[in-house]
């Protein structure tokens, strides 16, 4: 792919939220300074809690510039010509210090929407999470909770998706929940890290990451769930699942899981096998077979 003006102004679009965001962020400190101040005045000690909250959320607005700044830097780069076309994602990895980082959305029953990875290994283990049904980011959706992981963990608490991931040469996986900062149990998707530097998760450098993917990069008003081309909502397996469907008589749910299991027992990437089906080189029976 040859750079073109278009990713100038995804550059353009990544320096305008960087500014936006560190504007937020000063706000944001002004306005706990002064509530720093009228906590000093007797009966008023609630001001405390509010000056800690704007804080928080003045250091994620400055985490989501620092990341949307070195987007830019990076689609410049690439822009004139230098260095591999960049992902998004892949700051986040090397802002949490991680070879590998993936961004999940999903709905209100947990399912994968989309998925926004670094690299490979991050693409992998999360397409492996989808066709199994399990896995530490599907953890931390269901629950809330911070989900971590190491090798023996893997394959014990995830039968089929732990020993996957091992073979992937993935030796710790940590999973973080992106809730709504207003409303706690609306789960938007979560982060997932793989082979985290120790002291990684629970750090507050970490939990600022997380929220400014939460709060600056899905939830402001420009905000970019796209992540700039980076996100990956499977359409090529939706419209396969689509076509067998409608080949086999079964609803889309029943079709995508025939996609998934045929995929997975051939060892076949699920993006490449819903290619073939939709170019007609595969076709799927109601029994699985191609």
């Amino acid at each position: 792919m040859t750079p073109g003006d278009g990713y100038a102004d995804q550059a353009a679009a990544a320096w305008q939220r960087a500014a936006a965001a560190r504007e937020r962020a000063s706000r944001a400190d002004d306005s706990a300074r002064r509530h720093d101040e009228w906590a000093r005045e007797p009966g008023r000690e609630l001001h405390e809690d509010l000056a800690a909250a704007l804080r928080t959320t003045a250091a994620c607005h400055r985490s989501s510039a620092q990341l949307q700044e070195g987007f830019a830097r990076r689609m410049t780069r690439w822009a004139q010509g230098r260095g591999a076309r960049p992902q998004f994602m892949t700051g986040v990895a090397e802002a949490c210090g991680t070879p590998s980082a993936a961004l999940t959305l999903v709905d209100s029953g947990q399912g994968q929407l989309a998925v926004a990875a670094s690299d490979e290994v991050a693409r992998a283990a999360q397409e492996l999470e989808f066709i199994l049904g399990e896995g530490p980011t599907r953890d931390a959706t269901a629950t809330g909770r911070t989900v971590v992981a190491t090798h023996m963990v893997l394959e014990e608490r995830w039968p089929c998706c732990g020993p996957a991931l091992t073979a992937l040469g993935v030796r710790e996986v940590a999973a973080v929940p992106l809730s709504t900062p207003d409303v706690s149990d609306v789960c938007l998707g979560a982060l997932a890290v793989f082979d985290p530097r120790p002291g990684l998760v629970g750090s507050q450098a970490f939990a600022e990451i997380v929220g400014a993917l939460t709060r600056t990069v899905l939830l402001d008003p420009d905000a970019d769930p796209e992540l700039y081309g980076g996100t990956d909502h499977r359409d090529v397996v939706q419209q396969a699942a689509g076509m067998v469907s409608v080949h086999i008589g079964r609803r889309v749910d029943d079709a995508l899981a025939l996609v998934k299991a045929r995929a997975f027992s051939l060892g076949m990437p699920l993006e490449t096998f819903a290619r073939g089906i939709v170019s007609g080189d595969f076709r799927l029976t109601p029994e699985g077979r191609s």
